[in-house]
């Protein structure tokens, strides 16, 4: 698979070549951008654009001078992808992790999260509330890319993320660890009224529809932020938001 060591700010390659790209895509790796040369023809470059996007990544036409730069190479054959460095954990590394240090397990799971500055922000918020590790899911969300890496300020690096394919599945191997799990939603019970001092798992949702009914169906139960105002056209906070301040209510109250 030909690549570049180019570092973008955090550990990345940059793969090229039709065949390495396309099995990058489908991979399941984490991919931040893919380049395709302006010249390619439009059904090659749909094909890649069609994978970029089934990865959560960014498609980009560009000029061939610049694939040529970042490359270091005319042999990219008109595309090339940035992948992240980073390896993932399994969710049973993740209960290890809170085993280790002797505490209740303390997990967030990510339903959906499609923009990689939410999940970058979730994933710092997770750190530094004292959260054992995040999971996300191999389809259906945004992987963990070198966007979601620098968006985390480092602790994509630093905390054990597991990528799962079914989080519906997860969410039952957790309970099957007694460990209770909690779906954010407008409708749930105010955060403050329920024990999240136990071993505890939240759930955050997709931005644009929240947690799926088949997940918050799995859950325990459901966490709501009040607000101070209603009808302002503005009906909830941003998942990232939303999922810290409840983040740092389990962080509280499990220090109490």
């Amino acid at each position: 698979m030909p690549f570049n060591t180019e570092n973008q700010g955090a550990e990345t390659t940059l793969v090229y070549g039709k065949n390495a790209v396309t099995e990058l895509l489908k991979s399941g790796q984490g991919v931040d951008t893919v380049f395709i040369q302006d010249t390619m023809n439009e059904a090659q470059a749909g094909f890649f654009t069609a994978l970029a996007k089934e990865a959560g990544a960014v498609a980009k036409r560009v000029h061939a001078a610049k694939l040529r730069g970042m490359c270091g190479t005319d042999s990219h054959q008109g595309v090339a992808a940035w992948a992240a460095g980073i390896e993932y954990a399994t969710l049973d590394d993740l209960l290890a992790a809170a085993q280790q240090k002797n505490e209740p397990p303390f997990i967030l799971l990510c339903d959906g999260v499609e923009d990689p500055h939410n999940l970058g922000a979730l994933i710092r918020s997770a750190l530094l509330c004292g959260a054992h590790g995040v999971v996300i899911p191999k389809r259906g969300g945004v992987p963990v890319t070198p966007t979601v890496i620098k968006s985390s300020a480092g602790a994509a690096e630093r905390l054990p993320i597991a990528r799962v394919a079914n989080i519906g599945e997860a969410i039952r191997r957790l309970k099957n660890a007694n460990v209770f799990v909690y779906c954010a939603d407008m409708d749930g019970t105010p955060v403050y009224k329920q024990d999240l001092s136990g071993a505890v798992a939240i759930v955050a949702g997709s931005e644009g529809k929240g947690v799926s009914q088949l997940v918050r169906n799995l859950c325990d139960g459901a966490v709501s932020l009040p607000m101070a105002k209603t009808g302002t056209g503005v009906d909830s906070f941003n998942v990232s938001v939303a999922t810290g301040i409840i983040m740092y209510h389990i962080l509280r109250s499990r220090e109490k």
